[in-house]
């Protein structure tokens, strides 16, 4: 394990308020998305999107990293450039996602685990010959009756802690990622005991292997009540709620918290981590992974005519991630939202 390239790494994935594109959606989600706007889920039009975002012209302002998915990081632009030296090229650091899925928990009903420790350390030489700074695991914790189980707890705390540890002595950065699904009726109160209670166990088992905090991110969810429930939690609410647990369970030595969106709608996420920062005062840099609270609007343009509205899907790709970085920064307004080009 070489220290110094993974804090140096850690570092530059959340300088400056810049965040990270999360655009490693498996196959089957890719599906999801791609019928969802008419378009044909082929491996082709696939690396034809991706590589539709990853040409955009000033994108290293405001993006520090892309997560790929193992299908892209193999891949290469039009004019045969390797999907990852695209990126470099651009200032932007590639990642990799290297978990095999959430599988359901035995002896636990509605609980899951995560997989795909087996073979890691091999996987993570590859991908980093190929050009990944950095690598995603995601655990998956469901709020429901009697749930979650300490069982769960433990078992996606460990698994996170194994593979930041093979992450490090690869060199490569690991991003953790336990998180709370907000699917449900829970309450913002419930949420927030469960995320308390899932960090907690995180950090107890990354301290357990020696992962070296300095290169590490945590990728967290935002304390929010369920999709489902009766009372939906305000922006401040989620902000003061969600700086409140991490700074009763995160590090301060920690390189940097990047948040998913988690089904949040587009600007709702850019909102809430407006006001987070706004808040300010934090031990350590916050900002974003979004997956489609960036790229919705982006697939969206794209799929209406692959062949002519590259330009218009990456003006829009520019804008939104314009947005998170001026959110990463706490200088966002949703009056900004006036001038989008869509």
């Amino acid at each position: 394990m070489n220290a110094d390239i993974l804090k140096k790494t850690a570092k530059q994935m959340v300088a400056g308020g810049k965040g990270i594109i999360a655009a490693d959606e498996s196959a089957s989600t890719c599906q999801k998305r791609f019928d969802s706007v008419g378009l044909e889920c082929t491996e082709e039009n696939r690396r034809l999107y991706r590589t539709t975002m990853f040409e955009s012209e000033g994108l290293g302002q405001y993006i520090s990293g892309v997560i790929l998915y193992d299908e892209t990081i193999r891949q290469k632009a039009g004019d045969g450039t390797p999907v990852s030296e695209l990126l470099a090229k651009k200032g932007i650091l590639p990642g990799i996602k290297v978990d095999a899925g959430a599988k359901e928990l035995a002896l636990h009903p509605g609980e899951k685990v995560t997989e795909g420790l087996d073979g890691l350390r091999e996987r993570l030489a590859e991908y980093s010959a190929m050009g990944a700074k950095f690598a995603k695991w995601r655990a998956v914790i469901t709020i429901g009756q009697g749930i979650p189980s300490d069982a769960c707890l433990h078992a996606n705390a460990h698994a996170l802690a194994r593979y930041a540890a093979l992450c490090q002595e690869a060199d490569i950065v690991p991003m953790v990622e336990p998180e709370v699904l907000i699917d449900g009726d829970h309450s913002l109160e419930r949420c927030m005991e469960v995320s308390l209670a899932a960090l907690q166990k995180t950090f107890e088992e990354l301290k357990g292997q020696d992962v070296l905090m300095e290169g590490t991110i945590l990728k967290a969810s935002m304390v929010i009540s369920g999709k489902k429930a009766a009372k939906q939690s305000s922006v401040q609410e989620v902000a003061a709620a969600t700086v409140k647990y991490l700074k009763e369970t995160v590090p301060a030595n920690l390189a940097g918290v990047v948040f998913l969106s988690g089904g949040q709608g587009d600007e709702q996420a850019t909102a809430h981590l407006d006001a987070m920062n706004k808040i300010g005062g934090l031990p350590w840099p916050l900002s974003f992974s979004y997956s489609r609270a960036i790229q919705n609007p982006v697939l969206k343009k794209w799929a209406e005519n692959p062949a002519q509205n590259a330009k218009a899907a990456q003006d829009i790709l520019l804008f939104r991630s314009k947005m998170n970085s001026l959110a990463a920064q706490g200088t966002y307004s949703s009056e900004m939202e006036n001038d989008r080009p869509y």
